[in-house]
């Protein structure tokens, strides 16, 4: 009986362990579509509303989160991608007034829905060669947290600056502690789960940042409160 039952422990395969990493991405990436698809269903939400934007605050709330989170997952799929070197930047020309008129539309209706004022700073013929579609994850990064902290007012603005293309985001909020008011290779220290705050978000708008290199020049962020609203200052800087 003991040798029957010994042989039966040999035949028993063993379960094969997949690498965690592979599955929390791959879920993560399950989540960040599913979000997407929530959001479309929102704004169609939002169009069948009678009334202004501002009528209706728990959808505005709903939307707000949803953004948020979407963002999130798509930063954490970013540093994963990062740390197994399959993320790089694939700069084509844009014309960068048209594109930041597209990142503003799509969060119009949250920024209706708040009563946040909203412009655009930028001359319509400039170009820049960038990825655009890393460029905007920043960008949605950074305007949600705009949302979050601006009392009234944000600026969306664009600017060439000694042979940098410059993408501003402004509010008129209470600015960024001095603690965050770091600048190009302090801001690409490695999140620190251990902490309360990991800073994930700046650290993967510095990191796509630093893709887009040209003649020896790296991109990066700048955060500080100089602006003309009177409250913190996001700055992406592309060489």
């Amino acid at each position: 009986m003991s040798d029957q039952s010994h042989s039966g422990a040999n035949n028993r395969r063993e379960i094969e362990v997949p690498d965690f990493s592979m599955v929390i991405a791959s879920a993560v990436h399950d989540m960040k579509n599913s979000l997407g698809m929530l959001l479309s269903t929102l704004d169609d939400l939002r169009k069948e509303q009678q009334g202004s934007p501002e009528e209706h605050p728990k959808l505005n709330i709903l939307q707000y989160e949803a953004e948020r989170v979407h963002s999130d997952l798509v930063q954490l799929l970013g540093v994963y991608r990062l740390g197994e070197q399959r993320l790089s930047a694939h700069s084509d020309e844009h014309y960068v007034g048209d594109f930041l008129n597209e990142q503003l539309a799509r969060h119009q209706a949250l920024l209706d829905g708040y009563g946040i004022d909203y412009e655009i700073v930028a001359d319509d013929s400039a170009v820049g060669f960038f990825d655009a579609e890393l460029i905007a994850g920043v960008i949605t990064s950074s305007l949600n947290n705009a949302i979050r902290y601006t009392r009234s007012r944000l600026r969306l603005g664009a600017r060439e600056q000694d042979g940098w293309l410059v993408i501003s985001i402004e509010d008129d909020g209470n600015g960024y502690p001095q603690s965050m008011r770091e600048t190009g290779e302090a801001l690409l220290r490695a999140p620190d789960f251990s902490t309360g705050s990991t800073s994930l978000g700046l650290y993967f708008a510095s990191a796509i940042a630093n893709l887009h290199h040209n003649g020896g020049r790296r991109g990066q962020i700048r955060l500080h409160n100089d602006g003309e609203l009177g409250g913190g200052v996001f700055e992406v800087w592309l060489p």
